[in-house]
């Protein structure tokens, strides 16, 4: 159930954009174990002028932000396959591995709403938060 934002500061072909979002939302299937049905990811591409990056990033049109609210409750180690993972996976699409900055924002259940106005404690999500 997670939902995540990718940002980036270039345009890519569709396929490519595609690309991208199927890299990040396969390390979150691989390191979270969430059903790989559950996709929730949106890719944002910004005007280079209004993305501001740092000064010292030898690509700046590659740098690659990601966005993750998600369930509290996983491991640090399952925390570090996602980064590794998201990482890795952008770089098999050429965007250098130290041009991608991933930011997650767990949430307790209680304050998220799914599935028609419940609070998510009270659904069975069909997959287990604690990996």
């Amino acid at each position: 159930m997670p939902t995540v934002l990718i940002e980036v500061r270039r345009r890519y072909e569709p396929s490519e954009e595609v690309a991208i979002i199927d890299a990040v939302h396969g390390a979150l299937v691989t390191a979270f174990q969430i059903p790989a049905a559950d996709k929730n990811v949106r890719l944002v591409v910004h005007e280079p002028h209004r993305f501001a990056v740092p000064a010292q990033l030898t690509q700046p049109e590659y740098l690659t932000l990601v966005s993750i609210d998600c369930f509290s409750g996983r491991s640090l180690e399952a925390k570090r396959r996602l980064y590794a993972g998201i990482v890795e996976n952008l770089a098999a699409l050429g965007i250098p591995r130290d041009h991608v900055m991933v930011t997650l924002h767990e949430v307790d259940r209680e304050n998220w709403g799914i599935r028609g106005g419940q609070a998510a404690s009270d659904v069975d999500l069909g997959f287990n938060v604690r990996v």
